[in-house]
Parts: structure tokens; C-alpha cells; sequence
């Protein structure tokens, strides 16, 4: 009897320990090891070395131009260019004033007579400048033709060997302003001569056309998700029937904008259609430092219409800076490298983010012996304080950093 039960007791006990580990077995508690369940190997990896499943990629937020930047023919229809950046989240455009490349006069005399080269005009230092931006901008003063007549009765009169296009290319020249006074001196032929020559070089312009539709067309860049408007007109001459034809809607000629109503609505519309615009404008009185009537009355209303900077030239010397709200004008670039006067000039160079505009310079240079240069030392002070006295509102400190007072 006492053998029956111990018996029984240990059958229980071994019965109750088996029942217990397989609870413990099933349940994974108390071993870490590589257990086996009925038949089934669970590889069970310590928590250290648990290979956490690869996070999904967060993706990167669509572009607001997805639909544009994807579709060439409305691009090439509305004039916009994908364009690249040298920088991730900004990007930084370049202007200069009146250059000309008519071998009739000094400036391509000059540098014919020295070689050629385009160092032999605008020095290294400043075409590293005009280089560096991603969108330099300057005043084609002249048509690129080898043809037509020069206008009847005209003091001067200006063109330039279409072979010369090359030129603008060195400089780093991206955007070709055809906005002035003498894009038409040698006529209707000139000006068409002119847009075949650029676009065969690759070269875009702004502020004249076949029509008044392309003339007053701005020209957009799509750039780290900003679309910016670049908007080109011409005040200059100011007459009823002047040498240089405004654009019709049937015939070749530049946006003028003597009467300025047509170029609000152009602004206000590139407004509405990017996130920055610049109109550069061509206006003033030649040889005078000071705003005229008419700069003084449109610039506020150009800001107004939706403007967020202005760049103007014309005048052949330089003029003073002001604010309209958080628009900054320069009144007139003066000339960059247009004839032998020795001459205070400048490049300005803007940088502009989502926000809007980041920062405004001044980079001071000088026109003398048919070459133009930055300039240092005592001259690049000297001219600093010359921009001061003509901008009485603005801060303009010892590097050229334009702001508001």
C-alpha cells in the first residue's frame, strides 16, 4: 500500500512539473534561448539585437509646381524655365546696367585692339561675380544684326555682329534685357535678328517681341520650388511716335510703358502667377542723378501693382536707392561696360528665398579705358558713400548690404 502511494506521488509530481513547463514553454517566459513548441522552432532574438524593421521614408513634399514642371508645351507657351540653383533653398540673381558690343566704338575697339578676350574688358575679380550668381541679368543696348539700316536723323545708332552673341556667354550673361532706346536702330529687321540670335545661342530675353504679347510676356524661372518673374519695359523715347516701335499686336517691337497702365497689369498678373517678380525697367533722364517726375511717380505703383524689386537703367550714370514698402528700387544701374567715360558703376546682386527677399549688395565697380572693374580700397569707399548721399532712406553698409532705415 505504502509502495502504491509513492507511486501515485510521483507520477503526479512529474505529471505537475511536466504540466508546468509546458505552460512556461508556450508562454516563452523564463527562457530567451531558441525553445521548441509543439514541433514549431520560434526563433526568438534577444531584445538588443531585435532588427528593428526599416522606418518608412518620409517623402518629400511635392513641389507646387509639379503640374508645370512636368508638362513642356504649357512651359515653352508661358515662357517658363527649369532652372538649377547653386544652392539648396535659395537662389541668387546678378544685374548690371547698358553694355554694347558695336566694334564701331570704343568699348569693342578697345578690346579687339587688346585681344579679344572678354578679361581684356571686365576684369576677373568682377566677371567672377557676374559668374557666380545663378542669374545675371543685364541691358542689351544695341540688336545683334548683319543687316538693315541705321534710323534716319538718329545720333547714335547702335549694332553688333551677331557672332558676337558668344560675348555674353563669358560674362556669364543669362537673362538678355531688350527693353531700350536702341534695340531698334537698325529697325524692324534688327530686332527679329535679335531674337533669332539669342534663342540660336540659348540665351533668354525679356521686353520685346514678334507682338505686344511676347514684348510684354514676363520671363519665369522654376528654382528649389520658387517661380520667379523677371518683367522688362521701356519708358524711353518718350513720344507719340518714337524711333523705337512699341510691339503692336501684330507687329515686332518693345513693351513700352511711357503710359504705364498696360505694365500694371503685367505685374500684377505675374503676381498672381509666382511667388517673386522684378521688373527691370528702362527710364529717367540720361546724364542725371537724381529720379525724374516719372521714375518718382511709377516706381510706387509698379511695388503697388506687385512688384518685389526694381532694377532700372538709362540714364548712364548711377542713381540712389529706395524702399516702397519692402520694395527696394535702384533708379539706375549706369553704364557697365558701354563706352570710354570713366564712370562709377555696379553690380547688384540679390538673394531670394520662400520668404522673399534675403538680402540686397551693392558691388561697387568702376568704367575707365574701355575695361570696368570692381572697385577696392578708397574707391569702393568712395562710391559706397556716393550711393549713401543719393539714398537718404536706406542703410547701405561697408560691404554694399542694402536695407531699409
Amino acid at each position: 500500500m505504502l509502495a502504491f502511494v509513492l507511486t501515485l506521488c510521483g507520477v503526479l509530481s512529474v505529471g505537475i512539473a511536466g504540466m508546468m513547463i509546458a505552460r512556461i514553454l508556450i508562454s516563452g517566459e523564463g527562457d530567451e534561448g531558441v525553445p521548441e513548441i509543439f514541433g514549431h522552432v520560434d526563433f526568438r532574438i534577444p531584445s538588443e539585437e531585435i532588427q528593428q524593421e526599416p522606418e518608412e521614408e518620409i517623402a518629400e513634399s511635392p513641389s507646387r509646381y509639379a503640374a508645370e514642371l512636368l508638362d513642356e508645351e504649357y512651359r515653352r507657351e508661358n515662357n517658363i524655365l527649369v532652372w538649377e540653383s547653386s544652392a539648396e533653398d535659395t537662389v541668387t540673381f546678378g544685374f548690371v546696367g547698358d553694355f554694347l558690343l558695336d566694334d564701331e566704338y570704343a568699348i569693342m575697339a578697345n578690346l579687339l585692339r587688346r585681344g579679344a578676350t572678354i578679361e581684356n574688358g571686365i576684369s576677373e575679380p568682377l566677371l567672377a561675380q557676374m559668374r557666380d550668381v545663378d542669374i545675371l541679368v543685364a541691358n542689351n543696348e544695341f540688336p545683334f544684326t548683319d543687316r538693315g539700316t541705321p534710323t534716319e536723323d538718329k545720333t547714335f545708332t547702335f549694332r553688333a555682329d551677331t557672332s558676337t552673341v558668344s560675348y555674353l556667354e563669358d560674362m556669364g550673361v543669362d537673362v538678355a534685357v531688350l527693353a531700350n532706346n536702341h534695340i531698334y536702330d537698325f529697325g524692324e529687321v534688327g530686332l527679329l535678328d535679335t531674337l533669332d540670335t539669342l534663342r540660336s545661342a540659348g540665351i533668354p530675353q525679356v521686353g520685346a517681341g514678334r507682338n505686344l504679347k511676347e514684348a510684354s510676356a514676363p520671363l519665369y524661372f522654376i528654382v528649389n520650388d520658387m517661380k520667379i518673374a523677371v518683367v522688362a519695359a521701356t519708358q524711353i523715347e518718350r513720344l507719340d511716335n518714337p524711333d523705337t516701335k512699341g510691339a503692336t499686336e501684330d507687329s515686332a517691337g518693345v513693351f513700352r510703358c511711357w503710359n504705364p497702365d498696360k505694365l500694371y497689369e503685367v505685374v500684377a498678373d505675374a503676381k498672381e502667377n509666382s511667388d517673386f517678380v522684378i521688373v527691370y525697367i528702362h527710364w529717367g533722364t540720361e546724364n542725371q542723378t537724381d529720379p525724374d517726375w516719372a521714375q518718382l511717380e511709377q516706381a510706387p505703383k509698379i511695388a503697388e501693382a506687385g512688384a518685389d524689386l526694381i532694377i532700372g537703367d538709362h540714364s548712364h550714370c548711377l542713381q540712389g536707392i529706395a524702399y516702397f514698402g519692402d520694395t527696394p528700387v535702384i533708379y539706375s544701374m549706369g553704364n557697365f561696360w558701354f563706352n570710354s567715360k570713366t564712370l562709377d558703376t555696379g553690380m547688384v546682386k540679390v538673394t531670394i528665398d520662400q520668404q522673399g527677399l534675403e538680402s540686397f549688395q551693392f558691388l561697387p565697380a568702376i568704367q575707365s579705358d574701355c575695361r570696368t572693374a570692381l572697385a577696392y580700397g578708397i574707391d569702393k569707399e568712395r562710391i559706397l558713400a556716393y550711393m549713401r548721399d543719393l539714398s537718404p532712406d536706406v542703410r547701405i553698409d561697408e560691404e554694399g548690404f542694402v536695407s531699409k532705415n
